[in-house]
Protein backbone atom coordinates (compact mmCIF):
# COMPACT_ATOMS: atom_id res chain seq x y z
CA UNK A 1 0.00 0.00 0.00
CA UNK A 2 2.76 2.23 1.22
CA UNK A 3 4.40 1.41 -2.38
CA UNK A 4 0.97 2.28 -4.80
CA UNK A 5 0.98 5.43 -2.16
CA UNK A 6 4.13 6.72 -3.26
CA UNK A 7 3.78 5.68 -6.71
CA UNK A 8 1.13 8.04 -7.06
CA UNK A 9 2.59 10.73 -5.30
CA UNK A 10 5.54 10.57 -7.32
CA UNK A 11 3.06 10.72 -10.72
CA UNK A 12 1.34 13.62 -9.07
CA UNK A 13 4.48 15.60 -8.25
CA UNK A 14 5.56 15.51 -11.69
CA UNK A 15 2.11 15.90 -13.27
CA UNK A 16 1.39 19.22 -11.50
CA UNK A 17 4.65 20.78 -12.95
CA UNK A 18 3.81 19.07 -16.60
CA UNK A 19 0.08 20.27 -16.60
CA UNK A 20 0.81 23.94 -16.79
CA UNK A 21 3.77 23.35 -19.60
CA UNK A 22 1.58 21.26 -21.24
CA UNK A 23 -1.48 23.90 -21.21
CA UNK A 24 0.88 26.91 -22.66
CA UNK A 25 2.24 24.71 -25.77
CA UNK A 26 -1.80 23.23 -26.72
CA UNK A 27 -2.58 26.45 -26.80
CA UNK A 28 0.21 26.97 -29.66
CA UNK A 29 -1.34 24.63 -31.25
CA UNK A 30 -5.13 25.60 -30.47
CA UNK A 31 -5.14 28.90 -31.44
CA UNK A 32 -5.73 28.24 -36.04
CA UNK A 33 -8.74 26.47 -34.57
CA UNK A 34 -9.85 29.02 -32.47
CA UNK A 35 -9.00 31.97 -35.14
CA UNK A 36 -11.45 29.54 -37.29
CA UNK A 37 -14.16 29.02 -34.74
CA UNK A 38 -13.73 32.99 -33.98
CA UNK A 39 -12.89 34.77 -37.30
CA UNK A 40 -14.07 37.83 -35.89
CA UNK A 41 -12.20 37.87 -32.94
CA UNK A 42 -8.81 39.58 -32.75
CA UNK A 43 -6.76 36.42 -32.20
CA UNK A 44 -3.70 38.64 -30.28
CA UNK A 45 -6.27 38.44 -27.01
CA UNK A 46 -6.06 34.51 -27.41
CA UNK A 47 -2.58 34.79 -25.79
CA UNK A 48 -4.31 36.47 -22.63
CA UNK A 49 -6.70 33.36 -22.69
CA UNK A 50 -3.74 31.20 -22.77
CA UNK A 51 -1.44 32.47 -20.01
CA UNK A 52 -4.68 33.06 -17.70
CA UNK A 53 -5.55 29.24 -18.43
CA UNK A 54 -1.97 28.82 -17.18
CA UNK A 55 -2.13 31.21 -14.71
CA UNK A 56 -5.13 29.26 -13.01
CA UNK A 57 -3.55 25.51 -13.46
CA UNK A 58 -0.63 27.21 -11.24
CA UNK A 59 -2.56 28.51 -8.67
CA UNK A 60 -4.31 24.90 -8.32
CA UNK A 61 -1.29 23.40 -8.15
CA UNK A 62 0.65 26.16 -5.77
CA UNK A 63 0.34 23.75 -3.00
CA UNK A 64 2.53 21.42 -4.31
CA UNK A 65 5.28 23.78 -5.46
CA UNK A 66 7.56 22.87 -2.27
CA UNK A 67 10.56 23.99 -3.48
CA UNK A 68 8.79 27.64 -4.04
CA UNK A 69 7.54 28.08 -0.72
CA UNK A 70 10.05 26.04 1.46
CA UNK A 71 13.14 28.06 -0.63
CA UNK A 72 15.05 29.89 1.55
CA UNK A 73 16.04 33.67 0.67
CA UNK A 74 18.64 34.60 -1.65
CA UNK A 75 21.81 36.38 -0.31
CA UNK A 76 23.19 39.39 -2.13
CA UNK A 77 26.07 37.62 -3.86
CA UNK A 78 22.99 35.28 -5.41
CA UNK A 79 20.83 38.10 -6.10
CA UNK A 80 23.70 39.54 -8.39
CA UNK A 81 24.47 36.53 -10.09
CA UNK A 82 20.58 35.97 -10.80
CA UNK A 83 20.54 39.85 -12.51
CA UNK A 84 23.41 38.94 -14.24
CA UNK A 85 22.71 36.02 -16.13
CA UNK A 86 18.96 37.71 -16.58
CA UNK A 87 20.84 40.42 -18.66
CA UNK A 88 23.35 38.49 -20.19
CA UNK A 89 21.03 36.30 -21.80
CA UNK A 90 18.76 38.99 -23.05
CA UNK A 91 21.54 40.45 -24.56
CA UNK A 92 22.86 37.14 -26.33
CA UNK A 93 19.22 36.49 -27.16
CA UNK A 94 19.21 39.83 -29.54
CA UNK A 95 22.14 39.67 -30.34
CA UNK A 96 21.86 35.67 -31.75
CA UNK A 97 19.30 36.38 -33.88
CA UNK A 98 20.59 35.15 -37.00
CA UNK A 99 18.88 33.11 -39.71
CA UNK A 100 21.17 30.33 -39.32
CA UNK A 101 20.21 30.35 -35.62
CA UNK A 102 16.77 30.41 -35.82
CA UNK A 103 14.51 27.82 -36.53
CA UNK A 104 12.73 27.39 -39.70
CA UNK A 105 12.09 31.06 -41.16
CA UNK A 106 10.61 32.35 -38.10
CA UNK A 107 7.04 34.51 -38.11
CA UNK A 108 5.87 37.79 -37.79
CA UNK A 109 5.58 37.21 -34.37
CA UNK A 110 3.62 38.85 -31.88
CA UNK A 111 2.73 42.46 -33.08
CA UNK A 112 0.65 44.65 -30.36
CA UNK A 113 -0.32 48.14 -33.31
CA UNK A 114 -3.66 48.60 -34.14
CA UNK A 115 -4.89 49.44 -37.12
CA UNK A 116 -3.15 52.95 -37.48
CA UNK A 117 0.57 51.83 -36.49
CA UNK A 118 0.43 52.75 -32.74
CA UNK A 119 0.90 50.55 -30.27
CA UNK A 120 -2.44 49.00 -28.58
CA UNK A 121 -1.10 49.10 -24.65
CA UNK A 122 -3.35 47.17 -22.94
CA UNK A 123 -2.64 44.45 -25.21
CA UNK A 124 0.67 44.88 -25.49
CA UNK A 125 1.38 44.59 -20.98
CA UNK A 126 -0.62 41.50 -21.49
CA UNK A 127 2.12 40.47 -23.83
CA UNK A 128 4.83 41.69 -21.84
CA UNK A 129 3.31 40.31 -18.28
CA UNK A 130 2.61 36.87 -19.31
CA UNK A 131 6.63 37.22 -20.74
CA UNK A 132 7.71 38.06 -17.79
CA UNK A 133 5.82 37.07 -14.89
CA UNK A 134 3.79 33.76 -15.43
CA UNK A 135 5.92 32.12 -18.30
CA UNK A 136 9.60 32.31 -16.45
CA UNK A 137 7.22 30.46 -13.10
CA UNK A 138 5.69 28.06 -15.57
CA UNK A 139 9.17 26.31 -17.57
CA UNK A 140 11.13 27.00 -14.80
CA UNK A 141 8.85 24.16 -12.72
CA UNK A 142 9.07 22.16 -15.65
CA UNK A 143 12.47 22.37 -17.23
CA UNK A 144 14.71 23.15 -13.75
CA UNK A 145 12.65 22.05 -11.36
CA UNK A 146 11.08 18.84 -12.83
CA UNK A 147 12.60 17.65 -15.95
CA UNK A 148 16.56 18.73 -14.99
CA UNK A 149 16.26 16.23 -12.01
CA UNK A 150 14.36 13.87 -12.98
CA UNK A 151 16.57 13.31 -16.05
CA UNK A 152 19.17 12.01 -12.74
CA UNK A 153 16.08 10.57 -10.85
CA UNK A 154 12.22 9.77 -11.39
CA UNK A 155 11.64 10.87 -7.78
CA UNK A 156 12.85 13.92 -8.78
CA UNK A 157 12.19 15.59 -5.38
CA UNK A 158 14.90 13.57 -3.48
CA UNK A 159 17.44 15.32 -6.01
CA UNK A 160 18.94 18.63 -4.51
CA UNK A 161 19.55 20.87 -7.08
CA UNK A 162 23.43 20.79 -6.62
CA UNK A 163 23.39 17.24 -6.88
CA UNK A 164 21.83 17.35 -10.66
CA UNK A 165 24.59 15.68 -12.85
CA UNK A 166 26.35 17.45 -16.16
CA UNK A 167 24.30 15.13 -18.29
CA UNK A 168 20.74 16.34 -16.72
CA UNK A 169 21.88 19.88 -17.56
CA UNK A 170 23.15 19.76 -20.70
CA UNK A 171 20.13 17.18 -22.28
CA UNK A 172 17.36 19.96 -20.49
CA UNK A 173 18.92 22.76 -22.18
CA UNK A 174 18.84 21.22 -25.39
CA UNK A 175 15.42 20.68 -25.30
CA UNK A 176 14.92 23.85 -24.44
CA UNK A 177 16.62 25.55 -26.81
CA UNK A 178 14.84 23.43 -29.29
CA UNK A 179 11.57 24.53 -28.12
CA UNK A 180 12.42 28.29 -28.95
CA UNK A 181 12.84 29.27 -32.52
CA UNK A 182 16.55 30.85 -31.51
CA UNK A 183 17.65 27.61 -30.78
CA UNK A 184 21.80 28.13 -29.68
CA UNK A 185 20.34 31.41 -27.66
CA UNK A 186 17.83 28.66 -26.06
CA UNK A 187 20.48 26.31 -25.60
CA UNK A 188 22.37 29.33 -23.39
CA UNK A 189 19.84 30.06 -22.03
CA UNK A 190 18.83 27.13 -20.64
CA UNK A 191 22.45 26.45 -19.50
CA UNK A 192 22.41 29.58 -17.76
CA UNK A 193 19.19 29.08 -15.81
CA UNK A 194 19.84 25.67 -15.01
CA UNK A 195 23.88 26.58 -13.31
CA UNK A 196 21.84 29.40 -11.31
CA UNK A 197 19.56 26.06 -9.95
CA UNK A 198 22.38 24.33 -9.44
CA UNK A 199 24.67 27.08 -8.01
CA UNK A 200 21.86 28.58 -5.83
CA UNK A 201 19.75 25.11 -4.94
CA UNK A 202 16.82 28.17 -5.04
CA UNK A 203 14.20 27.61 -7.49
CA UNK A 204 13.08 31.45 -7.60
CA UNK A 205 17.17 32.35 -8.66
CA UNK A 206 16.21 30.92 -12.42
CA UNK A 207 12.80 31.99 -12.12
CA UNK A 208 13.66 35.82 -11.27
CA UNK A 209 16.70 35.70 -13.94
CA UNK A 210 14.19 34.30 -16.42
CA UNK A 211 11.86 37.17 -15.66
CA UNK A 212 14.48 39.56 -16.12
CA UNK A 213 15.38 38.27 -19.17
CA UNK A 214 12.11 38.07 -20.34
CA UNK A 215 11.32 41.88 -19.01
CA UNK A 216 13.89 43.69 -20.90
CA UNK A 217 13.71 41.50 -24.37
CA UNK A 218 9.67 42.71 -23.91
CA UNK A 219 10.77 46.08 -23.80
CA UNK A 220 13.61 46.06 -26.08
CA UNK A 221 10.55 44.64 -28.42
CA UNK A 222 8.33 48.16 -27.95
CA UNK A 223 11.30 50.27 -28.13
CA UNK A 224 12.36 48.69 -31.58
CA UNK A 225 9.37 47.33 -33.27
CA UNK A 226 11.07 44.21 -33.83
CA UNK A 227 7.80 41.85 -33.37
CA UNK A 228 9.50 39.06 -34.98
CA UNK A 229 11.04 38.41 -31.33
CA UNK A 230 8.25 38.21 -29.39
Amino acid sequence: MNTVALSLDRHRDALVRIVPFGIYIAFLMLVPLLVHAFPEADSRWFYALQVGVVTVALALFARHYVELFSAPRLVATQWAATLAVGIVVFILWISLDHPLLRMGSGGAGFDPRDAAGQIDWPLAMVRLCGAAVVVPVMEELFWRSFLMRWIDRPAFLSVHPASVSLRAVLFSALLFGVEHDLWLAGIIAGLAYGWLYVRTGNLWSPILAHGVTNLLLGVWILATGEWRLW
